[in-house]
């Protein structure tokens, strides 16, 4: 279960009784799987102690750092009402994070070597173009997927949370601002768009007419990229993947 949610970006959360003393429900070892959306799978128990594993889980995925709790079973205030077992119990909680993922939309000549780059940085990399010849697995080796259909189409299809940076290349304004359209009202952590500063003024003053927020229009990345006065396809890749890599790892 865990390699299927990793397998589909689905950062998830493990939690272990490392500490059982005499009278806790479970043993040491017993370990509970958690979901972002608070399914599990296994059980620690039951009870109040369980519901609060489950509720710092889904902090612990949020954050990506573990969590170590101590639960007294006897009943006393402020740890584990309601149980009369006796003994203590401590349970790890650890986050089981996927590869942030990468989506280019776009599968033009920057996005081919983008996209190589973003492998070794080891995002989990995904293309999406409405022309099939472009979007192929021949131009896209290392690709984890490719979709090749109508940008509307491909929308509902994708998983964006925080963990996902979007980078928006299709070589049209009027893709261009679909794409981004759609891109700011997710939870995408990095959304970029290639153009000059008047191609972004026309789109976002195209989106401020139809009713998008100047603070979320503000938080894209546009023109695209560091500068490093970049020329080349390859060389504004980099670019694009600096920034990519910045805010990443800005905490």
């Amino acid at each position: 279960e865990i390699a299927k949610s990793i397998a589909e970006g689905e950062s998830v959360a493990l939690a272990t009784i490392v500490l059982a003393t005499a009278g806790s429900p479970r043993k040491e070892g017993t370990k509970m799987l958690i979901k972002k959306d608070g399914r599990a799978m296994g059980t620690v128990g039951g009870g109040s102690v369980e519901d609060q594993v489950r509720r710092e889980a889904l902090e612990v995925i949020k954050e990506g750092k573990p969590r170590l709790l101590h639960f007294g079973l006897a009943g006393e205030e402020g740890e584990a009402r309601g149980m009369i077992c006796g003994g203590r119990m401590d349970v790890f909680i650890e986050p089981i994070l996927s590869a942030p993922t990468l989506y280019f939309f776009g599968a033009g000549h920057i996005s081919v070597s983008a996209a190589k780059i973003a492998k070794l940085l080891g995002f989990r990399v995904v293309v999406v173009d409405q022309n099939p010849e472009s979007a192929s697995a021949a131009r896209f080796p290392e690709a984890d997927m490719i979709l090749a259909e109508q940008y509307e189409q491909v929308f509902p299809k994708l998983k964006i949370d925080g963990s996902s940076y979007i980078v928006i290349l299709t070589g049209n304004h009027i893709t261009d601002q679909t794409v981004l359209e759609w891109a700011l009202g997710t939870e995408a952590r990095y959304i970029g768009m290639i153009g000059s500063k008047n191609k972004r003024e026309a789109i976002f003053s195209n989106l401020s007419a139809k009713g998008i927020a100047k603070e979320l229009l503000h938080k894209v990345h546009s023109p695209i990229g560091l500068e490093i006065d970049a020329e080349t396809p390859e060389e504004i890749a980099i670019s694009i993947l600096a920034q990519v890599i910045k805010i990443r790892r800005a905490s």
